[in-house]
């Protein structure tokens, strides 16, 4: 099969097409053959060295795929046939014509959807509920009906999803992001507020939004570093700030009679390194409450560009750039074509 490989650790340059031999599903596992897989930020931190697929995972970039199952290995969910469309969170392989995933991180096709937008999907959605929404035996959901909810980064792939989703769920939400062309669209999917971090005080400006509510109820955080301060003095009693990345660096100071005099609450999680178990009771819990959503029509994927497998270079470095507003696709087939879809799908 043809996949996408590493010639080193570096920049895009080090991706090249190769080809490689079609893995067999083992215990568990269904072989899909993939249409589409979704770029992620956690693929740019494996190729520059920074980020180990975890052991026993592909060494092949990509975390979620979709297309058609061919084959299912022993013990597989029985609800899994070939022929099957799908869409899956993986462990890695998904940069690649073929690639196993475990039936409890499969999802059936959304109806209406293409594979490339369904591509978009399971990274994104599972963190956002994972982060917002799956309760656990010492935590209740993060984000309620009526909470103020601050998305840091709303226009990258798990921002838009995560307004939908906050907003599905009844919270008000308002967002930052890089470009006024960005936080027009923001306001568009329904933001009560959108602001650019580049010009804008935008803690200022959420303080004002919270009014007298005091603070805002609830922040998904790609930052880290340097907006910690910001956050912990913009959260209102009872607050609840969750990480989910460190864009501005991973340490941090806190006063620990702020977090005591607020009472709030600090969680962070990544989703990769986690049980397959853990993975199947999140798909579980996605399926339930958010595919009716998708299927309503209330929560789309947005799809920034969709680029062929052999412009994984340039698909990396866009997301380097910033420039894009939802996910980054790659195709597996070939193709002259820069992009196939816009950012309003």
């Amino acid at each position: 099969m043809k996949i996408v490989a590493l010639d080193g650790f570096g920049g895009p340059e080090v991706l090249r097409i190769a080809q490689a031999e079609t893995p067999h599903p083992g215990a568990g596992e269904v072989l899909i053959r993939v249409a589409a897989a979704g770029l992620n930020r956690a693929d740019i931190h494996q190729r520059q060295g920074n980020y180990p697929p975890p052991p026993g995972a592909s060494e092949v970039l990509g975390l979620e795929v979709a297309g058609e199952i061919v084959e299912r290995g022993p013990g597989a969910e029985e609800r899994w046939r070939v022929g099957d469309k799908v869409c899956a969170l993986v462990p890695g392989g998904g940069y690649a014509e073929y690639c196993v995933a475990y039936g409890g991180c499969c999802f059936p096709m959304p109806e209406g959807l293409t594979l490339e937008q369904a591509a978009a999907l399971p990274e994104a959605v599972m963190t956002v509920w994972a982060n917002l929404f799956a309760t656990t035996p010492i935590l209740a959901p993060r984000l309620a009906a009526g909470d103020l909810f601050l998305m840091q980064g709303g226009a990258s792939g798990i921002g838009t999803i995560a307004i939908q989703m906050a907003l599905a769920f009844a919270a008000r939400v308002a967002s930052t992001a890089g470009s006024g062309e960005k936080c027009r669209f923001l306001r568009e999917l329904g933001c009560e507020r959108a602001w650019n971090y580049r010009t804008d005080d935008w803690v200022a400006g959420a303080r004002a939004w919270a009014g007298e509510h005091g603070g805002v109820d609830v922040i998904l955080d790609m930052v880290g570093g340097d907006y910690f301060a910001r956050h912990v003095e913009l959260l209102a009693r009872d607050g609840r700030l969750i990480h989910i990345s460190t864009v501005h660096g991973a340490e941090v100071a806190l006063d620990l009679r702020k977090l005591m005099m607020k009472r709030l609450t600090l969680t962070g999680s990544t989703l990769r390194s986690r049980s397959v178990a853990e993975k199947t009771r999140l798909r579980d819990g996605v399926e339930r409450h958010v595919w009716p959503l998708l299927r309503a029509g209330k929560i789309r994927p947005i799809v920034d560009r969709v680029y062929p497998m052999e412009q994984a270079a340039a698909a990396q470095r866009r997301m380097e750039s910033g420039e894009h507003i939802g996910k980054i696709v790659l195709a597996t087939g070939s193709s002259d074509r820069e992009s196939s879809a816009t950012r309003r799908e």
